[in-house]
């Protein structure tokens, strides 16, 4: 129940006395209870941080490529040449260095640089690979050509190598195409993953 001075424009309630109460009228004007007022929350209404997603991490993939071992790309297959340190001026004057000397092996052919050489054939070929050496460096150090059964050599390690044996000879050490080679030994720095991927053929 209110009660109030009509001509002084006074209420009485809950509140204090001589005070209107909140939220009741006072005369023509309403008095407004503490939580109308406005205040920075009623004025800026509340923002909800958004959270950036992680950022992404490159997929999984290869390893990046170290010089001396295999590099795979797709389904072809880079093998590069071991080179002994002390033979590495002789060869550099040849243009045969690690840049410019590889085995390189896809699904259908066979092919190696040895600086200015090359020697290409298609894989199938290709009927017998085994591991050889070591080597004598005047045997093997640099291209060499074999008297007893005409095989090529791309030799850069006496340490050790792969003897690739091809069922048609094919040209390699002279640009005329000839004498054509019924194997050839390369020097890479890892025969053994060589022999596995030709044998897989």
């Amino acid at each position: 129940m209110v009660t109030g001075d009509a001509r002084s424009g006074r209420s009485w309630g809950s509140g204090r006395a001589g005070r209107p109460a909140r939220g009741v009228s006072a005369g023509p004007h309403r008095v407004r209870a503490r939580h109308d007022l406005p205040g920075p929350a009623a004025r800026r209404p509340t923002q909800t941080p958004t959270r950036r997603p992680p950022a992404s991490r490159p997929a999984r993939g290869q390893p990046p490529h170290r010089p001396g071992r295999p590099q795979v790309t797709g389904a072809a297959h880079r093998f590069p040449f071991r080179f002994d340190r002390r033979f590495r001026p002789a060869l550099a004057a040849l243009g045969v260095r690690p840049a410019t000397a590889w085995v390189h092996v896809d699904d259908d052919e066979l092919a190696v640089r040895f600086g200015p050489w090359r020697l290409r054939t298609a894989r199938r070929n290709v009927i017998d690979a085994e591991r050889g050496g070591p080597y004598r460096w005047w045997r093997v150090i640099g291209p060499h050509l074999s008297f007893a059964d005409t095989g090529v050599t791309f030799g850069s390690s006496t340490v050790d190598g792969v003897c690739v044996r091809f069922a048609e000879p094919v040209p390699g050490l002279l640009p005329a195409g000839w004498p054509r080679h019924p194997g050839m030994t390369v020097t890479v720095t890892d025969p053994d993953a060589l022999i596995r991927l030709l044998a897989s053929a």
